[in-house]
């Protein structure tokens, strides 16, 4: 009986730590779509490393999330959707890029504020954008160039 009694009590406990686990996970983002932010838009060439809940950040710090993926069928660029935290105002002729962490770290979006008196107002397209470099295609470039040949994009 004590033996069940053990197993009860050490099931109960792991079932509680998972709970609060789900729990954490599920609030833990503060920043979702609605609430404390506002839509913009911005459409790239190439989003590959981003998806869907991928982050957005100003100076490091984490202001967004990335809402919507979608092809444009007329410019054959992913067309993004931003939500933003409220309290972040950009200028009007800010840069939207994606960066990556690092040689393995994932990609996130950067913004880069511009310079305007005035701002993007919700919605608005943030028309400054850089997509995604593939770290794979530069290194095929400069590998694949010869000994004699000027690597392509460095100076004469």
């Amino acid at each position: 009986m004590a033996e069940n009694r053990a197993e009860v009590l050490a099931g109960a406990a792991v079932l509680a730590a998972a709970v609060a686990f789900v729990l954490y996970a599920a609030g833990g983002d503060r920043l979702k779509a609605g609430g404390g932010t506002y839509p913009l838009t911005a459409s790239f060439r190439s989003v590959e490393g981003i998806s869907v809940g991928s982050d957005v950040r100003l100076a490091g710090v984490k202001v967004g999330t990335i809402t919507s993926l979608t092809l444009n069928p007329q410019t054959y660029f992913a067309d993004a959707e931003i939500a933003l935290d409220r309290s972040v105002q950009l200028p009007d002729d800010s840069a939207i890029l994606i960066s990556s962490e690092g040689l393995l770290g994932g990609n996130f979006v950067e913004l880069v504020p511009g310079g305007s008196p005035d701002n993007l107002m919700p919605g608005a397209e943030i028309e400054d954008t850089q997509g995604a470099v593939s770290l794979i295609t530069l290194l095929m470039k400069f590998v694949g160039a010869k000994s004699g040949d000027p690597v392509p994009g460095a100076a004469p």
